[in-house]
């Protein structure tokens, strides 16, 4: 089930893009020909790329799934990272530790939210449950709340990178999808002249058309999951730094308090 948002997802993008191919572009009042859907109009912007043929649908459908993940991170990182800012957050953190108010510390995770309001509130729920236990000296006490919040890093962590395996995927086929495009227009073309023997001008231009608009959705597509796939990442190891930074600095923090 965990799966199920991006199996439907990517089964819409290509059911809409099919769709808008076949029934928009392909609408018989875009050509001269009619329904033979040969000739398109002159200056025929939908007639004239449904001319690049199946593969061009193909490539709208990953286009539009490259943009749908891109608002799906950015909105997902977003409530990652929290309600306020993460640097004011921590230092908010860390002030109520150290007056040793551990409950107000909880209350500002519960306030701020997030993969990193989660890790630390997971600890110091740990670090409350074990203070005060006299089967374990500190440095026990101590590994216990390293391992929950290591536990608890493992369950977030993921989710931040989540579905970037989509973009960096669709970067690869859509350039792959393209250039197949590309080789189909271009034999086309070069089939249409070896048939007929002479040089057909419409024939000749649709298989040129053909191969340079598939070029085109397939670039489009690369470019867009590129670019993004890069930021995301860059996004996620900055922010991962950040909640290792902020573990570090409050273990180090309920390390001293465990050892008075």
């Amino acid at each position: 089930m965990k799966n199920a948002f991006n199996v439907i997802v990517i089964t819409l993008a290509m059911a809409i893009s099919f769709a808008f191919y076949y029934f928009v572009m392909g609408d018989p009042a875009n050509f001269k020909d009619g329904t033979k859907r040969k000739e398109p109009k002159p200056g025929n912007v939908l007639g004239t790329v449904y001319t690049g043929g199946p593969l061009v649908a193909v490539l709208m459908g990953l286009i539009l799934i490259s943009i749908t993940f891109v608002f799906e991170r950015s909105f997902s990182l977003k409530k990652a990272r929290g309600k306020d800012d993460l640097a004011e957050f921590i230092k908010r953190v860390q002030k109520k530790i150290e007056e040793d108010d551990i409950e107000g510390a909880l209350a500002e995770c519960d306030k701020q939210r997030g993969s990193l309001a989660n890790i630390l509130r997971v600890g110091l729920e740990k670090y409350l449950a074990i203070k005060d236990d006299p089967n374990l000296d500190a440095e026990k006490k101590l590994l216990e709340i390293k391992r929950v919040i290591d536990e608890a890093t493992n369950l977030e962590t993921p989710l931040l990178e989540k579905n970037l395996v989509i973009l960096s995927t669709i970067a690869s086929i859509a350039t792959m999808v393209g250039l197949l495009g590309t080789t189909i227009g271009m034999i086309r073309a070069f089939m249409a002249l070896g048939l007929s023997g002479t040089v057909s001008a419409v024939q000749l231009a649709i298989g040129i058309s053909e191969a340079l608009y598939n070029t085109a959705g397939g670039l489009t597509g690369a470019i867009i999951s590129i670019v993004f796939y890069n930021y995301f990442t860059t996004k996620v190891d900055d922010f991962t730094y950040m909640i290792d930074e902020a573990i570090l600095s409050i273990t180090e923090l309920l390390a001293i308090k465990l050892k008075k």
